[in-house]
């Protein structure tokens, strides 16, 4: 289950707006980051088979099924403040976090051992 804040919920909408599309939010993952990975955020104009499709508050969430694990209980959250606004990714399955807030580490890829709880 991935969730989104009401403030995130806004702000897709209204990006959504902006861009005159319904299409859904796609949430995925690419190598990159200080702490080796980092969070993709885009419009979905296609869906495919692949594709886990959530609804939360009357957003649409596109995730592909490589990147479902590593984002399943993601809570996104938008927040604004001084220095502009952004989206806050609360991930339960990153090891590690950078203080940009968009750059993680997952047990898997540190070469940790993957517990559960």
């Amino acid at each position: 289950m991935i969730t989104l804040t009401e403030n995130a919920v806004q702000r897709v909408r209204n990006l959504q707006a902006q861009r005159n599309t319904t299409a859904p939010l796609r949430l995925g993952i690419k190598r990159g980051g200080c702490s080796g990975l980092s969070y993709v955020m885009e419009f979905a104009e296609q869906t495919t088979a692949e594709d886990h499709l959530f609804e939360c508050h009357g957003v649409m969430i596109a995730i592909g099924n490589e990147h479902l694990a590593d984002l399943q209980g993601l809570e996104l959250d938008y927040t604004e403040d001084l220095m502009g606004g952004g989206f806050r990714f609360r991930n339960p399955n990153a090891s590690k976090s950078c203080s940009c807030g968009t750059s993680f580490a997952t047990p898997k890829e540190k070469g940790e051992p993957v517990t559960c709880s």
